[in-house]
């Protein structure tokens, strides 16, 4: 719009100041003119101070002004105009028996300009008032637009962070109404087909069930005490995985893209959680938090799950006396981590089970892990058993 403007207003402006001149050095012409017919039927110009007369006996009368060369190339019959200091004369020569007489209309330089400020100014004003216009026009435009692309942004993100209720009105063009449409669609088919995998895996965590019962019964009725205890022991394993993938799927959906949580404000409430059981079985138990909060990219709820399956895997397969030590700690690039450690043989001791088969509650802290962009690691200890640290990256 101003480049518009200043292609229209410029030209204008500049068109405008030499109609000015013209009409100055017209009218200016127009007096010449007019007093070489009085002087060519004897009359003499008097009153007007624009007009000067220089007679072929050298006096003059008029307006006061001295013999230039230009007089005297007028007198020899040439009629023009030039410039001269302060403005433009025009020099008309009339012949007679006397002599030549010059006739001299002076144009000074504030009557080539007559008007012209103002006219100038009154184009300023359109030019501006235009301007104030198309971007006020530009402005209701723009925010059709960019509103319906916000709608669209803000549902999206919505969808990422897990509302799958969130929904777009579609508004705007017909191709963003369109891109609203299917995204609605899009979150539609995410609902489907999540409420149809939490139903499959119930329906299957439920049907172990059975058999899993079947089985603790068959266990029961085994007279070998030591058989009876190891079968007891696996059946009981077996039915803790079950039950936790019944948890996990009727679990509403996790956090996405824009997960948070507080890993070390997050660690010190699991603990304390834990340090009861601990205190009542006599176990030593320790915790080294942060003085100050540790964002990472996983939900409050995902972290806590992962730190009890991996405080409960302690808990049964150490013994009571075995001491236990919770630390959190910081990453360099952001993010944080969080160590388990513990005193005696533990549940993913690594030249026993290698980390990929660790059990149940190592795969569940693995993903909510690798999920934050981090990772598992475990190892040795400083107390002697086993560490299993979570690296959790920091959120976007």
């Amino acid at each position: 719009m101003s480049l518009v403007l200043l292609a229209f207003l410029v030209p204008l402006a500049l068109l405008l100041r030499s109609a000015a001149e013209e009409r100055a050095i017209s009218a200016a012409t127009l007096r010449a003119q007019a007093a070489a017919a009085l002087v060519s039927v004897g009359q003499d110009v008097q009153g007007d101070p624009l007009l000067t007369v220089f007679h072929p006996d050298g006096h003059t009368s008029g307006a006061a002004a001295s013999r230039t060369p230009s007089i005297e190339l007028a007198a020899a019959g040439s009629a023009f105009t030039a410039e001269t200091a302060g403005g433009i004369e025009i020099l008309v020569p009339v012949q007679s028996a006397a002599g030549s007489t010059v006739i001299r209309s002076y144009v000074p330089e504030s009557l080539l300009s007559d008007g012209v400020a103002r006219t100038w100014l009154a184009l300023a004003g359109l030019g501006l008032f235009l301007f104030g216009f198309g971007l006020l026009l530009a402005d209701r435009l723009g925010r059709r637009l960019v509103g319906s692309v916000t709608a669209l942004a803000g549902t999206a993100d919505r969808l990422a962070t897990g509302d799958l209720a969130a929904r777009v009105t579609p508004s705007g063009p017909a191709e963003l109404r369109r891109v609203g449409a299917e995204l609605n669609q899009l979150a539609d088919r995410i609902g489907e087909l999540l409420a149809a995998e939490r139903k499959e895996v119930a329906d299957l965590a439920h049907r172990l069930r059975t058999p899993v019962t079947a089985l603790r019964l068959d266990v029961d009725s085994l007279r070998d005490d030591e058989e009876r205890a190891r079968l007891a022991a696996d059946v009981d394993s077996l039915g803790r995985g079950v039950d936790e993938v019944i948890r996990t799927a009727r679990r509403p959906v996790r956090e996405g893209v824009r997960a948070y949580a507080d890993l070390a404000a997050v660690a010190a409430q699991r603990f304390a959680f834990w340090a009861v059981l601990a205190e009542d079985t006599g176990r030593p138990a320790s915790f080294t938090g942060s003085p100050v909060p540790v964002p990472v990219r996983t939900s409050a709820e995902d972290l806590a799950a992962a730190l009890d399956a991996l405080l409960e895997n302690v808990f049964t397969h150490t013994p009571d006396d075995a001491a236990l030590h919770v630390a959190v700690g910081t990453l360099a690039d952001g993010g944080g981590n969080v160590a388990v450690e513990d005193a005696g043989g533990g549940p993913s001791v690594a030249h026993e089970r290698g980390v990929a088969g660790t059990g149940l509650g190592l795969d569940i802290a693995r993903r909510t892990a690798e999920s934050a962009g981090g990772r598992l690691t475990v190892d040795s200890g400083p107390l002697g058993g086993t560490r299993v640290r979570l690296d959790l990256g920091p959120p976007h």
